[in-house]
């Protein structure tokens, strides 16, 4: 088969390109923290470059960086200590009772409708007693003596842990001359081509991540607000883990909820807690959906919530939880490429026929 120059470009880049992915696809596990390591070291890049324009070391800016990053990253986690270690004694008691409940209060409405429900209270309180119990220490050292178990799987997680950190701090370190190597393997005739759809990537992911930090704060300040105004007494740390785990797309907002419907069954009789949780949940999602992220996201992105689900499921699907956290980042980038690669198909000449 004659093919012209063009076509013989055109298939050595797609042959480029197909051998790229199958590589990533091949080494997804090992190259997941280094992809992790460098979405951060994008997001934090603007934060050494000013401490490095107000006269600091670049080793020390990046030091001061990763450290406030990881600090704020272990503060995220800590706020689950408060509710575990309040909640899960009182879990412990108030299950048999909650079991009680509903035998008395739902059953009798379900058999309205043809469905007879009766829940086994002593099997129920058997159960809450052996698996609640202890307090969180006792989960703390059950979960590490489970390691010997699955030694290979705790092994993995702890060296992504350790291995995440490093190789930001050295990505972070050596960002210019990084970016600099990279640019100069682009050759001449595409070098504006590529810096254009550079800068078209930075403008979308700038604006995604700066939007969306706003959105989390809007989100923790208004769950920690209307939790406490409903008289809950954990209000601040679940509404602001609520608010700040939004970052996860649909998980951490599950999360947030499930840590407050908890804390509603377990501090309110009755069902005042499940519906001020329903009625603060519900509107958080509608403030969220239809006003926080369309005005301060912007739909410059244009990801449509069918394209976010596909995002979340095919980027889970390769690079597992950590895939699901950088779905919405790369699948701006892509869209970005999409845009291009439509252009070019419609200015070629398979198009025009």
């Amino acid at each position: 088969m004659n093919l012209t120059p063009a076509q013989r470009q055109t298939l050595s880049w797609l042959l480029i390109l197909a051998a790229g992915l199958g590589v990533v696809w091949l080494l997804a596990p090992v190259l997941t923290p280094f992809l992790v390591a460098a979405v951060l070291a994008y997001a934090l890049h603007p934060a050494v470059a000013a401490l490095v324009r107000c006269r600091l070391p670049r080793t020390v800016a990046v030091t001061v960086v990763v450290v406030v990053a990881l600090l704020l990253g272990l503060a995220l986690l800590t706020m689950l200590v408060p509710i575990l270690a309040k909640e899960l004694p009182q879990l412990r008691e108030q299950v048999p009772m909650l079991a009680d409940r509903l035998n008395r209060q739902l059953a009798p409405w379900l058999s309205q409708f043809g469905v007879h429900v009766q829940l086994d209270v002593a099997g129920i309180k058997a159960m809450a007693m052996k698996v609640l119990d202890g307090n969180l220490e006792d989960w703390m050292a059950t979960a590490l003596s489970s390691a010997r178990i699955g030694g290979s799987i705790v092994l993995a997680l702890v060296g992504n842990l350790v291995l995440v950190p490093v190789v930001l701090f050295y990505l972070l370190l050596d960002w210019p001359n990084l970016v600099e190597r990279l640019l100069v393997l682009v050759p001449p005739r595409l070098r504006a081509q590529v810096d254009g759809f550079l800068a078209e990537c930075d403008a979308v992911l700038g604006q995604y991540l700066r939007g969306q930090l706003l959105v989390m704060l809007s989100l923790a300040a208004f769950y920690t607000v209307a939790l406490a105004v409903a008289g809950f007494e954990l209000a601040v740390p679940v509404g602001v883990f609520t608010g700040l785990a939004i970052f996860i797309p649909y998980l951490g907002y599950g999360l947030g909820l499930v840590l407050a419907l908890l804390s509603a069954v377990l501090q309110f009789q009755g069902w005042y807690g499940v519906g001020a949780v329903a009625l603060i949940y519900g509107v958080g999602q509608v403030l969220e959906s239809f006003l926080l992220t369309p005005r301060l996201v912007g739909e410059r992105i244009g990801l449509d919530p069918l394209a976010v689900i596909f995002a979340l499921l095919a980027f889970g699907h390769l690079f597992g939880f950590v895939g699901v956290l950088i779905a919405l980042p790369l699948s701006a980038v892509l869209l970005v490429a999409g845009r291009r690669v439509r252009q070019a198909y419609v200015g070629s000449e398979l198009y025009r026929g």
